[in-house]
């Protein structure tokens, strides 16, 4: 007999797809051992794992390092390039062959499974309450927790329908035959505010902090509610939602005329933001950056150091040690992906296949250290401060975080035997364009334990949804959109860095909105790599459209006569960040070259720019488009804008 139930109320109703049913189909047994609904609500433990359920739908939903089956979300911008494998997913993406009839790579987090996900959050805190559901007969007070966690899951999926598709139908209620089904859109700010209403709810039900069981390992409590508050109060006051038009926004959604500029959503952002930093559980900061380690230590786990002193053990550690988890990180999911993970990022001469690989305009976003501080690589004073394009990875001269997160050429490394050595992107398994390898001069490192080989086990734990420094980074960026409280925002910015022993940002940034506000992107860019945010990130900022990137853009392309020269040339003149358009990427090829600076196996090389291939992104973009089979259910909600 199996374990699992049969559907009750099998009718699916017109609206998204599965989302308006009736009962659970959790709910699903051979039909010798039907149960009611009744029977399914009449013990803690069936409940209890409905909301397991609900939990392993909410990690496939946004899962931050695999998002599109095998591929995270970084390869559909200029964080990484993707591989052609597995259907040659992200590629689809960044070459426009998306549409309303086909978004490539579901796995959980579309439209009609997003919803899926709220269908359950409401059939258990609406049953709970209709069939008096008793609470756990081995811990008081369990019950409680579980709807609370329900309700913020419920807020939860709604934020990730919104960051995807702006305007969104709030479900709040289980939808029944006979109900009506005039299902419209709300705007992004009535959204929000009901998220935030359900998260205050969850934080009365959950517990401020849950003792270190297996059990208890990820489950939302109260720091969790107000990271998911400070979140969406920050999605509303970012670009895309406060001001477009002012971005070069021209699509006209629903609700236009409630997107203007408004700066006390930036005030609401400041305070849900400060809400989670100042969080207290026992008269103690709830969150705490992770600092184990200090600056002499660059062992690898297996208590070697084959990186030539270039990686801290902290910053291996901080994605590993259940204090990290503990301490700061504000919500996470339980085993993104685990076995083999690293055979999809490794070179090819560690057995791996390079699925995913970091690119220029990434590398290019890790600062040069010029005395005390830290400077943009296209800034004056990094160039006056000694930094060469052609020998662009000199040790201890980048922001520690690069050498953890990126392989390039000249990299110390390891063999599949745990032996140094030097990867090479010039010949070998391991050169551009080689079977398996990059195409952009980059190899993943981030997540990455050195000693690991392609066929040993390991588990990733927890990978954050959110740490505690995207926080830091909401409160700094209201603060100075606010003009407020700047030497605050300065302060804890840095120690951020500082945690990366990494240099501060200049003090001249206290006194230059612009140059703090392009500095915390860009911080966010680096602290966040890989962690399944630049998606969003580049569309809530309208960058692809702002007239700042557009300007590069049209600079770039009279740089040259084919895209690579165009790329050389635009840096030789500019010296600036390539544009962020997400309309191309680019990459470093080596070039022997007897006076370079970088020496492998006797040969010295040089590095060069190029570019590897143009992108798709257009206006429509900044928003997914609906899926047409769940619009021909639901005729009431139109399709995104530009779709």
């Amino acid at each position: 007999m199996r374990k699992s139930y049969i559907l009750i109320h099998a009718f699916l109703l017109s609206a998204t797809l599965s989302i308006f049913t009736a009962c659970s189909d959790y709910l699903n047994r051979d039909d010798d051992d039907k149960i009611t609904e009744a029977d399914a609500f009449s013990r803690y433990e069936k409940v209890n794992g409905m909301v397991s359920d609900v939990y392993a739908a909410a990690k496939k939903a946004d899962r931050p390092l695999v998002f599109f089956e095998h591929f995270s979300n970084s390869a559909i911008t200029d964080e990484c390039e993707g591989t052609n494998v597995e259907g040659n997913i992200t590629n689809n993406f960044n070459n426009g062959a998306w549409n309303p009839n086909s978004l490539p790579g579901s796995c959980g987090q579309y439209w009609e499974s997003l919803y899926e996900g709220i269908r359950k959050t409401n059939l258990i805190i609406e049953n709970v309450e209709k069939y008096d559901t008793p609470d756990n007969p081995q811990q008081d007070g369990d019950l409680r927790k579980r709807i609370g966690e329900m309700y913020f899951m419920r807020g939860y999926f709604h934020m990730l329908l919104a960051r995807m598709y702006g305007e969104i139908p709030y479900i709040d209620r289980v939808i029944h035959a006979g109900d009506n089904m005039d299902f419209k859109k709300e705007s992004v700010h009535s959204i929000v505010e009901k998220i935030v209403t359900d998260a205050q709810t969850a934080f009365e039900m959950v517990p401020n902090k849950y003792i270190k069981t297996s059990e208890n390992f990820g489950r939302v409590d109260q720091g969790a509610c107000l990271g998911l508050i400070a979140y969406v109060r920050w999605i509303a006051a970012t670009p895309l939602w406060n001001g477009a038009s002012d971005y070069g926004y021209t699509l006209s959604r629903i609700f236009e005329s409630e997107y203007a500029y408004d700066a006390d959503r930036w005030r609401k952002a400041k305070d849900a933001a400060e809400a989670v930093l100042n969080f207290e559980v026992g008269g103690t900061k709830r969150y705490s950056l992770y600092e184990e380690h200090d600056e002499t230590d660059f062992k690898d786990p297996a208590g070697g150091n084959l990186n030539d002193s270039r990686v801290y053990a902290r910053l291996w550690d901080m994605f590993y040690d259940m204090d990290a988890f503990a301490n700061e990180y504000v919500f996470f999911m339980t085993k993104s992906k685990d076995q083999a993970w690293q055979g999809d990022i490794y070179p090819p001469s560690r057995e791996g296949s390079s699925r995913q690989q970091p690119v220029q305009e990434q590398v290019d976003e890790y600062e040069y250290i010029v005395g005390d501080y830290g400077y943009p690589i296209y800034s004056a004073e990094a160039r006056k401060g000694g930094y060469d394009d052609t020998n662009p990875y000199a040790k201890g001269t980048r922001d520690p975080r690069f050498y953890r997160d990126v392989i390039y050429h000249g990299a110390p490394y390891r063999n599949n035997n745990n032996e140094q050595k030097t990867l090479n992107t010039a010949t070998g398994s391991d050169q551009i364009g080689a079977t398996n390898a990059t195409t952009t001069g980059y190899y993943l490192r981030k997540f990455q334990q050195e000693s690991w080989n392609k066929s040993g086990n390991f588990s990733i734990n927890a990978p954050a949804i959110w740490r505690l420094p995207e926080f830091i980074y909401i409160y700094a960026e209201a603060c100075n959109e606010l003009g407020e409280d700047i030497d605050k925002a300065y302060d804890l910015v840095n120690e951020v860095r500082a945690r990366s022993f990494m240099k501060p940002m200049p003090p001249t940034v206290k006194t230059d909105q612009d140059l703090m506000r392009e500095y915390i992107k860009r911080e966010r860019r680096v602290e966040l790599f890989y962690e399944g945010k630049r998606p969003w990130t580049c569309r809530l900022y309208l960058e692809p459209t702002s007239r700042e990137e557009l300007s590069k853009e049209s600079i770039w392309r009279s740089s040259g006569s084919d895209n690579s020269e165009r790329t050389q040339k635009y840096w030789a003149a500019n010296n600036g960040p390539l544009p962020r358009c997400q309309r191309m990427i680019n990459g470093m090829r080596p070039v022997q070259d007897n006076n370079g600076k970088i020496e492998i196996d006797g040969v010295k090389y040089r590095m060069e720019r190029f570019c590897v291939e143009e992108r798709t992104f257009a206006i429509q973009h900044y928003l997914f488009p609906i899926r047409q089979s769940e619009l021909q259910k639901t005729p009431t909600i139109e399709q995104n804008p530009g779709w």
